[in-house]
C-alpha cells in the first residue's frame, strides 16, 4: 500500500513534536524520522567566537546575505560524498522556503557563494539543518551571523540536532530529550521574525557577541 507523499505541513508538525527527517543517501528515495536521545543546541547567549575567527570576521572580505540563494545553499549542503539530503528532502525544504518557514544565511565573495547554512523557523525555535563551506571558516562565519540574527529576531531555541566537535567549539551543548522538549514547548509559544533584523557590520557583530558570551 502506497503512502501519501510527505507535505510541508507534515514536516512542520514533525518539528513541533521534536523530530526531523533524514535519508540514508541522496539516491535513497525513502525517509526516516529521528529524535536524538541527546539533543544538540547552541545557547544563543553562549556562542563562542575564537580569536582566529574574530580576526577573519574583522577583515570583512565577504558579504552576508539572507534568503538570496536558498537553492544554492541547499545544493552546497548536499554537495559532499555522503549526504542525507535526497531529492524528496530537497524539494520539501524548497517548498518550506516558499512558505516563509525555511531560511538561509549565506557568505559571499563577490559573485561566489562560499558558505552558508539553512534551517526551519517555527515560533521562537530555529531548527538548523545543515551548513557548508568552500573557504576556510565560511560556515563558522555563517553561524556567527545566524546566531546574532536569531537573538535579535526573538528566537529562544537554536536546535542543531546533533553535537559535533565543530559545533562544540562554537559553544554547542547537548541536553536530554526531556529538557529539549521543555525548551521546544516554550519556544513554539513565542513569536519571532527571521527576516526582521538588518545584517550588522563585522564590528557590531563582534561587539554584540562579546556582550553575550
Amino acid at each position: 500500500m502506497a503512502h501519501a507523499p510527505l507535505t510541508p505541513a507534515d514536516l512542520l508538525q514533525a518539528y513541533a513534536a521534536g523530530i526531523f527527517p533524514m535519508s540514508e543517501s541522496r539516491d535513497d528515495p525513502d525517509l526516516f524520522w529521528v529524535e536524538p536521545r541527546e539533543r544538540g543546541i547552541i545557547p544563543l547567549d553562549n556562542f563562542h567566537i575564537s580569536r582566529s575567527l574574530a580576526r577573519r570576521i574583522r577583515r570583512e572580505n565577504f558579504q552576508i546575505r539572507t534568503d538570496s540563494d536558498f537553492v544554492g545553499v541547499l545544493q552546497g549542503c548536499a554537495d559532499r560524498p555522503e549526504t542525507w539530503i535526497n531529492q524528496t528532502i530537497f524539494d520539501l525544504y524548497l517548498r518550506l522556503h516558499g512558505m516563509g518557514h525555511a531560511h538561509s544565511i549565506e557568505v559571499w565573495d563577490g559573485p561566489d557563494l562560499i558558505g552558508g547554512s539553512y534551517g526551519v523557523a517555527l515560533g521562537g525555535a530555529f531548527f538548523g539543518e545543515s551548513m557548508f563551506s568552500r573557504r576556510t571558516d565560511a560556515s563558522k562565519i555563517a553561524l556567527a551571523y545566524l546566531v546574532d540574527r536569531l537573538r535579535l529576531a526573538g528566537f529562544s531555541l537554536f536546535d542543531t540536532q546533533f553535537l559535533t566537535p565543530h559545533l562544540a567549539s562554537l559553544g554547542g551543548i547537548e541536553i536530554s530529550q526531556k529538557a529539549y522538549q521543555a525548551r521546544l514547548k516554550q519556544a513554539l509559544a513565542q513569536r519571532a521574525d527571521f527576516t526582521a533584523p538588518d545584517i550588522p557590520s563585522a564590528q557590531l557583530l563582534l561587539q554584540r557577541s562579546n556582550q553575550t558570551s
